[in-house]
């Protein structure tokens, strides 16, 4: 079973850039999130994102509003040299190079980003997973 997530890839704070980080994780080839801002329930966040399937498929936009597609290539480890764009709990991920128009992504992956938040989480819908795939193989 093939699984989505939605990856904000930004901090839970304001003061972070989302764009250098949404950089760092592109240049370095990571999805991930950070340690600020998520309290008790960061020890329950990094776990479940370790647990992510590998080859599972992440969506982030960027603050153009482009969508960005990756799959999930490798375990999870904490990168301290991504403290300062707060991307420190990573696992490597293989980006497309080419980002997506909001009308061309699954209409799962458009109402997830429009609802807010600043989760990774998996997308819920019985499409999502073959529509993602259709748009990875190209």
């Amino acid at each position: 079973m093939t699984f989505v997530y939605r990856a904000p890839l930004r901090s839970r704070c304001d003061d972070v850039d989302q764009q250098l980080t949404l950089r760092r994780a592109f240049a370095l080839g990571l999805c991930g999130f950070g340690d600020r801002g998520h309290g008790s329930q960061l020890a329950r966040r990094v776990e479940r994102f370790a647990e992510v399937p590998e080859g599972s498929f992440v969506w982030a936009r960027d603050a153009e509003g482009l969508y960005r597609l990756g799959r999930i290539s490798g375990p999870y480890s904490y990168d301290a040299d991504g403290d300062s764009v707060d991307l420190v709990h990573v696992r490597p991920c293989r980006w497309q190079q080419q980002p997506f128009v909001e009308s061309a992504c699954p209409a799962a992956v458009v109402a997830t980003f429009g609802r807010g938040g600043r989760n990774f989480q998996q997308i819920h819908d019985e499409r999502v997973a073959e529509q993602t795939s259709r748009l990875w193989d190209g």
